[in-house]
């Protein structure tokens, strides 16, 4: 079901007594699992209440404000140099189920295209992605969120690769590129870590030149630390990208791991395949459309980038 905002707005009222609503607003941008709506109070206070539209998002909501509780301690102990959504109160709803309510994180989502080389936002974003990576794997065990070994982690890949090639619309070449990859075990050597699971640049809010926020943990798991790093490295300009990676190296404590980058690259095209099958199991052509055409565009820039190397 879907809910008006000034239905979420009574839910806001009856998970926090006394609050008196004033406004209330849809975000920019919500998924597709939730309702979400902004109330602004009385007194300019701004709350952000989300209810699930099915049984399996007030689940997945369940778990995330699990996660979200053991994130609180590391935040207010410093380490991590961010905030996140603190769940404040909640409204059970008829058809079962809670909706949840929390402040409104303060920032505006990054523009990687913006970020810079040195010692600015670019290392910032770093810095708050190795420090999410820092976080103890039982923050995510304890919330009841998927944890993977590397060798499952990369069987789950294959899977996907294997799903897409099924729909017989990946190109052949960038196919073979992936499976090769995929075959090369020393790729898949890494240390699993808490990873945010989708952290586009939508998730990460920025104040003051700096990492303020962290929104939408609902994806998180322990997994390839390369997966919080693909959007990042692909959509950020180079010179920022080796500002990332730079501070992301020095905050980590254990990290040897040469293939980072390569698996961050892999996932972020592999990222593709899933819009792929999104469009195909969903039934909309727009986005197997869309999804065929960045398939082309990643197969003949992958190409050209290969004879390239080639001929040096």
């Amino acid at each position: 079901m879907s809910r008006s905002p000034l239905a979420l707005a009574a839910l806001a009222t009856v998970a926090i007594p006394g609050l008196d609503a004033y406004d209330v607003r849809r975000p920019a941008t919500t998924g597709s699992d939730f309702d979400v709506a902004v109330v602004v109070d009385s007194v300019r206070r701004r709350w952000v209440v989300r209810a699930p539209q099915h049984a399996g998002a007030g689940a997945a909501l369940e778990a995330e404000v699990a996660l979200l509780e053991a994130l609180a301690p590391h935040v207010d102990e410093g380490r991590l140099p961010f905030v996140v959504p603190r769940p404040v109160g909640f409204a059970h709803l008829p058809e079962g189920g809670r909706a949840c309510v929390h402040r409104e994180v303060v920032g505006r989502p990054l523009r990687l295209e913006t970020l810079r080389s040195g010692p600015g936002l670019a290392a910032s974003v770093g810095r708050a992605v190795a420090a999410v990576h820092e976080l103890p794997t039982a923050v995510v065990e304890d919330a009841g969120l998927p944890v993977y070994d590397a060798a499952g982690y990369r069987d789950r890949r294959q899977a996907e690769v294997d799903d897409a090639a099924r729909t017989g619309l990946v190109p052949p070449t960038l196919l073979r590129r992936w499976e090769e990859m995929l075959e090369d075990v020393a790729l898949w050597r890494f240390r699993p870590t808490v990873v945010h699971g989708d952290l586009t640049s939508a998730r990460v809010l920025v104040a003051d030149g700096a990492v303020a926020g962290i929104l939408d943990w609902g994806g998180a798991m322990v997994a390839d630390p390369a997966d919080d790093l693909s959007a990042l490295l692909v959509a950020a300009p180079e010179d920022a990208v080796d500002a990332i990676l730079e501070s992301y190296l020095l905050r980590r404590t254990e990290l040897t791991d040469p293939h980072l980058a390569d698996r961050a690259m892999l996932a972020g095209e592999l990222a593709l395949a899933r819009w792929l099958l999104h469009g195909v199991r969903s039934g909309r052509r727009d986005v197997v459309d869309d999804a065929v055409e960045m398939l082309r565009d990643l197969d003949e820039h992958t190409r050209v980038d290969d004879e390239a190397t080639a001929a040096l």
